[in-house]
């Protein structure tokens, strides 16, 4: 019981850490995370970081696994998802776009823009994208689509993603639902069935007018 009250108190918690440096990554950048300004926002001292990291560095790491576990993680979770035709396999994937549990834009713009900064950072984005990019063209694959064909959706796919993304595009959600049954139609040479559809925006949340 002591040990389990220090862990949570004067001490803190590795997650606690990881969640305040996460903030700050966002709020100000990869610049802003350091140890003491941390301490700081949680109200511990410094050394009760060093209970949980080693240094810095190995706080950014965490920082990192927590990216690739949620952005990567779960779109080559949501492409393998069941589904009877390739229209609800991409709405699956959509289901990345509409919901923060499932892909985090703001982590993803954080983490690209700290690429900017860091050949280690660049190289570890572009590995996820080339994950990405796989599942996405194994996806239609599986759907009887050639390699090449395959290929060039899959990238189209993505890359308008990391676009919107990259533009930190606004978007009001009864404008991006109208919107997707066109997406969806480019993206896949298909257009989805009403009930895939109704399936999707049940799930966000989203009645059409």
């Amino acid at each position: 019981m002591d040990q389990a009250l220090n862990d949570t108190g004067w001490r803190g918690s590795q997650e606690g850490w990881l969640e305040a440096a996460y903030h700050s990554l966002l709020e100000s950048g990869v610049d802003s995370v350091k140890i003491l300004p941390l301490a700081k926002k949680l109200n511990l001292s410094r050394t009760s970081f060093y209970w949980f990291f080693k240094d810095r560095d190995e706080l950014l790491a965490g920082l990192l696994a927590r990216w690739r576990d949620k952005n990567t993680g779960n779109i080559v979770k949501q492409s393998e998802a069941y589904a009877e035709s390739l229209a609800e396999a991409m709405l699956n994937v959509f289901d990345c776009w509409l919901n923060n549990d499932l892909f985090d834009a703001r982590f993803e713009f954080a983490v690209r823009s700290w690429a900017l900064q860091s050949d280690e950072i660049l190289a570890e984005v572009r590995q996820a994208d080339q994950l990405r990019l796989d599942a996405l063209k194994r996806m239609f694959i599986r759907f009887g689509l050639p390699e090449a064909t395959s290929d060039v959706r899959a990238r189209t796919t993505y890359l308008v993603q990391i676009g919107y993304i990259s533009m930190q595009a606004r978007e009001e959600l009864a404008v991006r639902m109208k919107r997707i049954p066109e997406y969806i139609a480019i993206y896949t040479g298909e257009v989805p069935q009403q009930r895939e559809l109704d399936r999707f925006f049940s799930r966000h949340g989203y009645r059409p007018g």
